[in-house]
């Protein structure tokens, strides 16, 4: 049967609940502060709330609401390490410069959970993370990253599963194999951005949403940026915009982030032995994709389900499609599902899938670039910046350090480019 959602496509499963949003005001008028930021998603909110803490005058500027990017409607897996294994990184800088990238975001892991307990932000944390294989050369790979990780970088808690053990984990018998990881876990990200703009504000940051940042430039030493209803001058600015970066507001960072865009689906909550079978551990899944497809159970035993199909539009006409194809690959006993919510957003992405953080120009920090692994990479990517403008260490130098490269085709073919290889990369994903 083919079932037609009369859903809204833009409403996440996250803004549906009952949950307390305060609404900020827009800017209206002239301010002066230490460090502007512009963008209200985990990175400048985090920065923001820590700049603040430490008693520096902050402006943030949201063109939207907060977290109405990534931020607030995303898959909300944490995840373990960088984007990109730990090994990876050995063989491309080394063993030394590899573990100090990891344990950096083992701190940022350790920084999301005890800034929420700190701050009483109701993230719902659960424990759990399985990576599953879908296809067959990929095992060899998996189990290796397992014993890798115990023995060259101190983190025991992965353990390598075969076929019948992930099918029994996942409750499906669609992938080959799986490593299962009980040191993270997923969160509900919009209540940590709610939490985290609350923070700053009750720490004395100036708060404005529904504000575009029009311009930026160096006017006598300082930092101005423009809006449609007033200017903030500043010492500096941090640009925290990832994948929503506009070319004409700031190109660097524009030409180094591209945003691909991701769709998720919630469905009614599962029953009889669906409820029973699917993810009984409670983990949140990803895959082996280079198009990841990620899932989970949260809430009321619902199936929050992450994919991404569609590369010649901003959205498809009918989301739930494309999401309940993926479902039913993998679980075919769902194949009457009803959607309660479906809803899409743009990831930023970089080349080599690593954070970009740079000075696009002096006094201005531009960062971004999470390649899907933001939640805990993006938070505390804000703390480090903030932590760099105060001056008690600058470890965003691990970061800042990092290689990134622009992507090919200028202005005019960066993005028909990038249509082209994920299509590719697709297509390699199913053959």
């Amino acid at each position: 049967m083919t079932y037609q959602s009369p859903i809204s496509p833009g409403i996440s499963w996250y803004e549906a609940q009952d949950v307390e949003r305060p609404a900020y005001p827009a800017l209206d008028g002239d301010r002066d502060c230490d460090v502007a930021i512009v963008g209200g998603g985990f990175t400048g909110l985090s920065a923001a709330a820590h700049l603040a803490k430490a008693g520096t005058r902050v402006v943030l500027v949201e063109a939207h609401r907060f977290g109405d990017g990534a931020s607030g409607r995303n898959g909300g897996q944490m995840g373990t390490g960088q984007r990109s294994w730990p090994e990876e990184h050995e063989e491309a800088l080394g063993l030394e410069r590899a573990k100090a990238l990891f344990h950096l975001a083992e701190e940022a892991k350790r920084h999301l959970l005890d800034f929420a307990q700190d701050n009483g932000i109701a993230i719902g944390y659960r424990a759990g993370q399985i990576s599953a294989v879908h296809k067959k050369r990929y095992i060899d790979e998996y189990r290796a990253h397992a014993d890798i990780m115990a023995e060259r970088f101190d983190y025991p808690h992965i353990t390598f599963m075969d076929r019948d053990e992930a099918a029994e984990r996942i409750g499906s018998s669609f992938y080959h194999a799986a490593i299962r990881d009980t040191a993270t876990g997923h969160i509900d990200p919009l209540q940590l951005v709610i939490g985290t703009a609350k923070v700053a504000s009750e720490n004395g940051a100036e708060m404005f949403e529904n504000t575009p940042a029009t311009g930026i430039d160096r006017d006598g030493g300082k930092v101005r940026i423009t809006t449609e209803r007033g200017a903030i001058t500043a010492e500096r600015a941090f640009v925290a915009v990832n994948g929503y970066g506009d070319e004409n507001f700031e190109p660097v960072s524009a030409s180094h982030v591209m945003p691909i865009r991701s769709f998720i689906g919630a469905i009614k909550p599962l029953k009889g032995d669906a409820a029973r079978t699917v993810i009984p551990g409670g983990e949140s899944i990803d895959d082996s994709r280079f198009m990841v497809r990620y899932f989970r159970k949260f809430g009321d035993n619902q199936l929050l389900f992450g994919g991404r199909e569609a590369y010649t539009a901003d959205s498809p006409v009918n989301i739930t499609s494309h999401i309940r194809r993926q479902i039913v690959e993998i679980y075919p006993e769902l194949t009457d599902i009803e959607f309660t919510h479906a809803w899409g957003g743009s990831v930023g992405i970089t080349m080599t899938r690593e954070p970009f953080v740079r000075e696009v120009m002096p006094g201005v920090t531009a960062a971004g670039g999470f390649s899907g692994h933001g939640v805990m990479l993006s938070n505390f990517t804000g703390k480090l910046y903030a932590e760099a403008v105060t001056g008690n260490r600058d470890r965003l130098k691990f970061v800042r350090e990092l290689k990134i490269p622009a992507f090919p085709g200028g202005r005019t073919f960066r993005k028909p480019m990038l249509t082209l290889a994920l299509t590719w990369y697709s297509m390699l994903d199913r053959i």
